[in-house]
């Protein structure tokens, strides 16, 4: 049997971002590749224009156990228009060039409430994922940066025949204790599934945010760990 690096993500707020636009920006139902393969590379050590290429051979796979409930925030951005900025050296001195003459706006924006994901991966150096996951060189979060993790991962690599197999054998933490997982997401042709959706997150271009569609296949599963930290 192959073998499977496993991982708990939980937070008091979360937030996946979908396409996003200049005055709302939602939150999926789960973190999507380049989320998993983001919060990686900060483990590892790996800074945002740094080389993720040796995390892209990564077959990932993540059982939904509680989406978590919508919160909305309205969240006011104010820019100084450029005419009126005069090349500040600071935001404070651009405020003040614009005397009051600033473009305010409100956004909207979805964070999800105590979400909690188990996260399976192979093909790749799972044995040095676990250790990063273990000891991450920077501060994990789920999503943004205001969305630390509330608990540890709690990696364990573990044998199993598939994805769903291997996530049986997570550790949840406490205040989860007793959850189930009824959907498993993955990429296409890992799983049997009901539906297919697609996803908006392999990156091409990291530098300028531009990213590929994937199509990831859901299924219908009973993933019901039962040990605890």
């Amino acid at each position: 049997m192959p073998d499977h690096l496993i991982f708990t993500l939980t937070a008091n707020l979360g937030a996946m971002g979908e396409l996003a636009g200049h005055e709302r920006r939602g939150s999926l139902g789960f973190p999507g590749r380049s989320a998993i393969i983001g919060l990686l590379g900060a483990a590892l050590g790996i800074r945002r224009q740094g080389d993720f290429s040796a995390l892209d051979a990564l077959s990932i796979a993540v059982a939904i156990f509680d989406e978590g409930e919508i919160l909305r925030d309205y969240h006011t951005i104010e820019t100084v228009p450029t005419a009126q900025a005069k090349r500040p050296q600071s935001r404070p001195e651009a405020l003040r060039l614009a005397k009051g003459k600033t473009n305010t706006t409100i956004t909207l924006r979805d964070y999800r409430c105590g979400p909690l994901y188990g996260v399976a991966l192979w093909n790749g150096e799972l044995s040095v994922l676990k250790a990063a996951l273990e000891r991450p060189h920077f501060t994990l979060y789920l999503g943004r940066k205001s969305c630390p993790l509330s608990a540890p991962t709690w990696p364990r690599i573990v044998e199993a025949d598939g994805p769903a197999e291997a996530l049986n054998q997570l550790v949840l933490p406490p205040w989860h204790k007793g959850k189930v997982a009824s959907l498993l997401a993955a990429d296409e042709g890992v799983l049997v599934g009901n539906r297919i959706e697609q996803r908006n997150d392999i990156p091409i271009d990291r530098a300028h945010w531009h990213f590929a569609p994937r199509n990831v296949m859901l299924a219908n599963v009973h993933i019901a760990p039962e040990a605890t930290p």
